[in-house]
């Protein structure tokens, strides 16, 4: 299962906010999705941010806990040598299903450059396969490392894990989204889309944690968090 960006085939880039193009896609789902469908996805996230998970996921000041994970080339990378030269950009998404996290994704690619010159290093964490991982940084361009968190234990240690309520379950096995086979494991858990920023120091300097998978930070406040640092 993929997600196809808007204009795959084509190659200009979409330079406008992430709020403009979401706004845009939010249009499309509420006119072609089944209104049954839009209500499932609207419980969820409003059972999600019912639950508290917010107010126990890590905040600014604190100390991010460490990782090792594997890239989408299945290479092992250390946040702790990270650390050592760069500050970081991590950006917990839920999958390459999920246009939403492209769309973010893409949109945190055109600033790379920027990120770079800043003098940090940009992740994306989430819990599908390095070969999922793999698909989607070749089919979107992607410059940066895309990690894959098996069982979702970094974002646990980040306090983001949920499990996907048995309802919205069959919704995405009906869009041919299956978790167990894009995930590697039957735990049907996902992260909150989250995006931090952790400093030489491995301290969290900006976080932005949102139960809500429709809404991002835009990649302009994470460089600014940055260029701050």
């Amino acid at each position: 299962m993929k997600w196809r960006s808007l204009d795959e085939s084509g190659t200009e880039l979409d330079l406008r906010s992430l709020r403009d193009q979401f706004a845009e896609r939010k249009q499309l789902i509420a006119k072609y999705a089944l209104p049954e469908t839009q209500a499932i996805h609207a419980r969820a996230i409003a059972e999600i941010r019912a639950s508290g998970i917010v107010r126990g996921a890590l905040a600014v000041g604190s100390q991010a806990p460490p990782f090792e994970l594997q890239d989408h080339n299945g290479v092992n990378v250390s946040s702790a040598k990270l650390l050592e030269k760069t500050s970081v950009a991590i950006c917990f998404f839920r999958g390459r299903w999920c246009p939403f996290c492209v769309g973010q994704m893409e949109a945190m690619n055109l600033i790379l450059p920027q990120i770079q010159e800043a003098g940090a290093t940009l992740l994306g964490i989430s819990p599908q396969t390095v070969q999922q991982s793999f698909f989607m940084v070749d089919q979107h361009k992607l410059r940066f490392p895309l990690l894959s968190d098996k069982n979702n234990e970094t974002a646990r240690a980040f306090g983001l894990v949920y499990r996907v309520p048995d309802y919205q379950q069959s919704v995405y096995r009906r869009s041919f989204v299956n978790l167990p086979h894009l995930n590697g494991d039957d735990s049907c858990e996902l992260p909150i889309p989250a995006t931090y920023i952790l400093d030489r120091d491995g301290i969290v300097r900006f976080a932005s944690v949102n139960p809500d998978y429709s809404e991002r930070p835009e990649p302009t406040d994470i460089l600014e968090n940055l260029l701050h640092l």
